[in-house]
């Protein structure tokens, strides 16, 4: 799994998960796409956006529509803006801990929740076969490895959830499928919100630690049985763990 410590990975994830929006509700599309590329830790807390005419052109609507939908996050607190040379707008998200006031605001929403969870046992297995199946480049390979890195070295509970979930974007990224991405994406969000309702659990992230692992292994040794094999495991985990604790 060795990757040339010099190379940096130069991949951004931001650029893979946003993408044009659709249909004539623009103002809603960016203020949905960026808040959640923002939760799940894309734009970690204290990192700045895109400059303005970059994020305007990726997601496919004017300054004018992009400047409003920024307004909104930083009337939602999401982001500031920063003056001056060096500045832009910066995250200022914190990432949200795990309490019982949110398990509770999910129980509207568990059917639902529970077919995410379904959902998932097919995209994400089909992503890292993917992922596997193809000849990736070293750019893509220090990408993953980065991307795993960050995981293992959270220590904050909050900021591990969001490594968690670069990581799984960051396989579905290397797949160069963008409905792969936006199906991941979805399923990550809604992940998310189940994952910081109920405790953080050591054993759990020591399981969950190891199966990272063995399917990044499994993705840059080109094994692509294993890899969907692997994460089928780590979904079927994490879906009895949350049809547990939230039922």
């Amino acid at each position: 799994m060795s990757v040339d410590p010099g190379l940096e990975a130069r991949i951004e994830l931001g650029a893979t998960v946003l993408r044009a929006v659709r249909g004539h509700h623009a103002f809603e599309g960016c203020v949905e796409q960026l808040a959640t590329a923002i939760r799940l830790g894309v734009y970690p807390r204290g990192t700045a956006l895109p400059p303005e005419r970059e994020l305007a052109e990726r997601l496919g609507v004017s300054r004018a529509t992009l400047r409003e939908a920024i307004a909104a996050l930083r009337a939602a607190d999401f982001v500031h803006t920063r003056r001056g040379r060096g500045g832009g707008t910066v995250v200022s998200y914190r990432p949200t801990k795990p309490s019982a006031r949110l398990a509770r605001a999910l129980l509207p929403r568990s059917e639902e929740l529970h077919d995410m969870l379904v959902f998932r046992r097919v995209v994400e297995p089909g992503a890292c076969h993917i992922a596997a199946s193809r000849e990736l480049t070293a750019e893509q390979r220090d990408f993953l490895v980065t991307a795993h890195e960050h995981v293992a070295e959270a220590t904050d509970p909050a900021e591990h959830r969001q490594a968690d979930s670069r990581f799984h974007l960051a396989i579905a990224a290397v797949t160069e499928s963008p409905l792969t991405v936006r199906s991941v994406t979805a399923v990550q969000s809604d992940l998310h919100d189940m994952l910081v309702a109920i405790p953080v659990l050591d054993v759990n992230i020591e399981h969950s630690s190891n199966q990272h692992k063995a399917i990044l292994g499994a993705i840059l040794k080109g094994d692509a049985t294993r890899a969907r094999r692997v994460m089928e495991s780590h979904c079927d985990d994490t879906a009895a763990l949350l049809r547990g604790l939230l039922a």
